[in-house]
């Protein structure tokens, strides 16, 4: 079952127990939602259609999470002008966990829903050198050691003479 609903001002296709992120909505994290204007909807089977919305059909959402989208670039330039402007911004979004798609006069019981739930801000845990242990040196670690010759120094080529300089000519 699915269904097509606008979300402020944006149509999406939900299904349940689908993950959403939509543009930034009022309710605070953890909160359920019910979005009214749906429509579209289909059970597999059949499609109703509304004009412009299905009576009776709502989307039973929890608020998951606030954030912001990726940044988006904007660069404005006039050539030969030497106008450029570059412009960043990120959305304000809210991600929408949707939990059931109800008929008319269903009722939706958050208790029993399986959303999951809204993320804590974890702190990165120290860090903990732990010393190395030493380690065992076997017979042919050792024998390597002691068998490899040092190469002799390579010898410096004698600095050739500079080349002499021919004079300018003179102009008559």
């Amino acid at each position: 079952m699915y269904a097509i609903v606008d979300i402020a001002g944006q149509q999406f296709k939900v299904k349940q127990a689908q993950k959403l992120k939509v543009h930034r909505l009022e309710a605070e994290e953890g909160k359920h939602v019910e979005l009214d204007k749906v429509l579209l909807v289909s059970d597999g089977k059949t499609v109703s259609v509304g004009t412009p919305v299905v009576e009776g059909f709502r989307i039973a959402a929890k608020v998951i999470a606030h954030s912001k989208g990726d940044k988006v670039l904007v660069f404005k330039k006039k050539r030969r002008k030497g106008y450029q402007k570059m412009n960043g911004h990120r959305q304000a979004i809210t991600e929408l966990w949707i939990e059931a798609i109800l008929g008319k006069g269903e009722k939706f019981d958050a208790s029993k829903s399986s959303a999951p739930k809204p993320l804590a801000v974890a702190t990165p845990a120290k860090k903990v050198k732990k010393e190395a242990a030493p380690k065992a040196e076997t017979k042919k670690a050792a024998a390597k050691k002691t068998a490899a010759p040092k190469k002799a120094a390579a010898k410096k080529a004698a600095p050739k003479k500079a080349a002499k300089k021919a004079a300018p000519k003179k102009k008559d």
